[in-house]
């Protein structure tokens, strides 16, 4: 065989390495899927602030705003949990007391990951709200026969409410700190 460019396997020219496909250019094994696209974009690691980015970015998600917001969601869940016996609505509506339980738990958990790791988890503060605004219509909804107590549904709306603003806290602290990530 002789060093034609004939005899080459394709892309390898003598003198020369594999050539790539252009950007935007479909291959077959581009990324493991056929028919996927091939972006030369430039990795966000290498680039000079992004260090600097990410520890401004970690000190607010460690500031006193996303602990205000943790603390204050595990004892929002904490109280929504136990609230059947402080209401004392447990006997007269079992349904709503696993009801609150369940819910209530729910908060604190979130409230718990969200202190544990708060890079990843702040970020499901919507979860949150969406939890929050099924305490506020769970009277309605789970109760039986669809009635519920005066002093259950004021509770469920005072403590669902203060969850799904929670939750809206949690997406603000998120968004703060991208927001002065970028801005330096």
């Amino acid at each position: 065989m002789s060093d034609s460019p004939m005899n080459q396997p394709r892309g390898d020219t003598p003198g020369s390495g594999p050539v790539r496909p252009a950007a935007g250019a479909t291959t077959p094994a581009a990324h493991g899927r056929p028919g996927a696209a091939v972006h030369d974009a430039p990795d966000i690691h290498t680039h000079p602030d992004s260090a600097e980015m990410r520890q401004r970015f970690d000190k607010v998600l460690e500031g006193p705003r996303a602990t205000a917001v943790d603390g204050l969601a595990v004892l929002t869940g904490l109280y929504a949990a136990i609230s059947p016996w402080v209401i004392h609505f447990q006997s007269s509506n079992s349904v709503m007391a696993v009801n609150n339980l369940i819910i209530g738990l729910s908060i604190a958990g979130l409230g718990i990951a969200m202190a544990a790791r708060p890079l990843r988890l702040m970020q499901l503060g919507w979860v949150l709200s969406v939890v929050g605004a099924s305490l506020v219509v769970s009277p309605w909804i789970v109760s039986i026969a669809h009635h519920a107590p005066r002093a259950l549904i004021w509770n469920n709306a005072f403590t669902g409410g203060v969850a799904v603003m929670l939750g809206l806290a949690a997406m603000g602290v998120i968004a703060t700190g991208r927001r002065r990530s970028h801005r330096a």
